[in-house]
């Protein structure tokens, strides 16, 4: 299988390639990247499948040229409300399978939409499969699993650990940083009362999770909130929530109104989001044993007729460093990709369409304990077996 890795050597690419350069029906992987020089010496790390390119997505010809030949796109170049959709549809165009990690909720509505696109195509195509969206939604479908009906399904994390990567092939203004701008100003779609709606984001919620304290949490414009109803319309609320790492400080709360009222660009108030970043003492959310999960799906419903709650949470040290790992935003991002590419090149996806994670064509218990492995084989994890990495809460 030959894979296009677009944006492959930048800080969340890298760590999908790094992997799947191992996979044995993978055959070349070639690194696409604005940054030539970036492209090239990452690739000159890793092993004699993977090459280098330079490519500028916003010229249409070559982007189609460069996919010519391939089986699998894998796109990891931000802001995906720029890039999503026409890169999605060159690869239908192209007939190649595709995967990225898409954490904007526009295009991946916009994306969905494809999906007759795609099954005329034969191609397989799931967006946002990364941490949140990607871990958090087979989270949150593992809680939905344990209950026989669900009104409510949120997704959400300490924002304290999603720090853009130090390795990276991108100058100048950080996708991830625009990305937390976009979905922190204006309005973001959540679903509530049976419907989708416009609302502004940062509105506080409180967080019933099963066998915590009540916590608060923030809502964060996201995909999960818009794909989970896609997927099962008979929810009732969606929403994707963000607590921890400075998201009620009164500078973020400024800096997003400046934005809205047109003081400030999208592009200054990142710059001016990463400086107050590094120059203050915000720090991950404390983890205590009753503080609120790094990373969780919570389903809320019934079970046996009674109103019942499930809550999912990723353990280990995904979304943190210490000196035993070396797992950050970069891995936990980058490697379930990185599982989707083994599953597409193994055979186990090969049903056309476009899918979101929990779609149902992954199965959540044995895809996350894939994503666990490959992480042990990154850090010093005491234990990759699912059991001491992913806690099931329940309210029963």
């Amino acid at each position: 299988m030959k894979i296009l890795a677009i944006g492959g050597s930048g800080g969340m690419g890298r760590f999908a390639v790094s992997a799947a350069q191992h996979f044995q029906q993978v055959e070349q992987i070639v690194v696409a990247d604005l940054n030539l020089d970036s492209a090239r010496s990452f690739a000159e790390q890793l092993n004699d499948k993977v090459c280098a390119i330079s490519l500028d997505v916003n010229d249409a010809a070559a982007l189609g040229t460069a996919m010519q030949g391939m089986d699998v796109v894998v796109n990891t170049c931000g802001p995906f409300f720029r890039f999503g959709v026409p890169i999605l549809q060159a690869a239908i165009d192209a007939q190649c399978h595709y995967l990225d990690i898409c954490d904007d909720w526009e295009p991946t509505g916009a994306m969905l939409r494809l999906d007759q696109a795609a099954k005329t195509a034969g191609i397989c195509a799931t967006v946002g499969l990364g941490a949140s969206p990607g871990v958090s939604n087979l989270l949150a479908l593992l809680a939905m699993q344990e209950l026989d009906h669900v009104a409510n399904v949120y997704t959400g994390w300490d924002v304290g650990g999603a720090k853009p990567e130090a390795h990276s092939s991108q100058q100048g203004t950080n996708a991830a940083m625009l990305h937390g701008i976009e979905q922190m100003t204006g309005k973001v779609k959540i679903f509530r009362r049976g419907e989708y709606q416009l609302v502004k984001p940062l509105e506080s919620v409180t967080v019933a999770y099963p066998g915590l304290r009540p916590f608060k949490a923030r809502i964060f414009g996201h995909p999960e909130a818009i794909t989970f109803p896609h997927n099962y319309p008979k929810l009732q609320e969606s929403m994707n929530l963000a607590h921890g790492g400075g998201i009620d400080s009164w500078q973020l709360k400024a800096i997003m109104r400046l934005v809205d009222w047109g003081v400030l660009s999208r592009a200054r108030a990142a710059s001016l989001l990463t400086w107050v970043e590094r120059n203050s003492e915000v720090a991950l959310q404390e983890q205590g044993s009753d503080g609120p999960p790094v990373m969780y799906g919570l389903a809320i419903g019934t079970k046996n007729d009674q109103a019942a709650s499930v809550g999912v949470s990723f353990m280990g040290n995904a979304g943190e460093e210490t000196e035993d790992s070396a797992i950050g935003m970069g891995a936990i991002t980058g490697i379930p990709l990185a599982c989707g590419i083994k599953m597409l090149a193994d055979g186990s996806w090969r049903e056309p369409g476009v899918f979101s994670p929990e779609a149902g064509h992954i199965e959540p218990r044995l895809f996350l304990s894939d994503v666990l492995e490959q992480l042990g084989q990154l850090a010093k994890l005491d234990s990759v077996a699912f059991s001491d990495n992913v806690v099931i809460s329940r309210s029963w």
